[in-house]
């Protein structure tokens, strides 16, 4: 197989947690992969761990910024020269109350998580629709589907992200590209290890069906299944990989506590 023909994924956030994952799960299955990231120091140790320099590209960049995310997928076509798929994971929050949250944070919020996937994508569709087609998979948040405290501008930015997924979908069809989202529950990533304590964590066992947090493996196998041609009919939807923590309401851990209690 020559090297033009290996298919190309974009995955933005990718220095850690989920994209980085996902990164390697592209890897795994035989693709090349551009990741791309704000933090660049963290980005080159990542890639330089992975130690496939003939298959990975490291794209230091803001996906808020449009001039630097143009630059940064001129310095991937100039590399691989095609673009397959992309990973809309790069995200940011701010954990605050709503009369705490300012307009500033406010902003950098949603120019990150709901902005950037727009000019990703915006980018990268062109590319996609050259060659016949491809996929693109928006990385949103159960913070999106149901509400809860301290999230009011990631948890809205989530929603619109996931609006915009339904959007994206009903205009790129035409084009042969595919559009979803993956909603993300609670995952075992090195910021919920720093922020969320025991309390939390016993807090969302009792709420999930699964009972336990999800791995980013998990996620970063969900991802890939709907960039693949696995997933060829699909577009436009949201999966939630959140061990059924969006499918029920109250009740389970009271439940729960009955039948350790019998």
């Amino acid at each position: 197989m020559s090297q033009d023909s290996i298919k190309v994924a974009l995955v933005t956030g990718a220095a850690r947690g989920i994209g980085l994952a996902t990164a390697r799960r592209f890897l795994e299955e035989g693709w090349r992969v551009a990741l791309l990231d704000i933090e660049g120091d963290l980005l080159a140790q990542a890639v330089a761990a992975i130690g496939a320099p003939e298959a990975t590209l490291a794209l230091h960049s803001d996906i808020s910024d449009p001039a630097a995310l143009e630059a940064a997928f001129a310095v991937l076509i100039g590399r691989f020269g095609r673009l397959d798929a992309l990973v809309n994971n790069a995200g940011t929050a701010v954990f605050k109350p709503l009369l705490e949250t300012t307009l500033e944070e406010w902003n950098r919020v949603l120019a990150v998580n709901l902005t950037g996937p727009f000019l990703a994508t915006q980018l990268a569709a062109p590319l996609m629709a050259d060659q016949g087609g491809g996929a693109i998979v928006n990385i949103t948040s159960i913070s999106g589907l149901r509400a809860s405290t301290l999230r009011v501008a990631y948890g809205t930015s989530k929603a619109a992200l996931g609006h915009l997924t339904k959007q994206q979908a009903a205009e790129l069809a035409s084009l042969g590209i595919r559009v979803n989202a993956v909603a993300p529950g609670p995952v075992e990533t090195a910021m919920a290890a720093a922020v969320h304590s025991p309390e939390i964590r016993a807090d969302y066992r009792d709420a999930i069906p699964l009972a336990r947090y999800g791995l980013e493996e998990e996620l970063a196998s969900a991802i890939f299944f709907l960039c693949s041609d696995k997933a060829s009919y699909i577009t436009g939807q949201t999966l939630a990989v959140d061990g059924g923590f969006d499918a029920v309401g109250i009740g389970l851990a009271t439940l729960r506590g009955e039948r350790r209690n019998r």
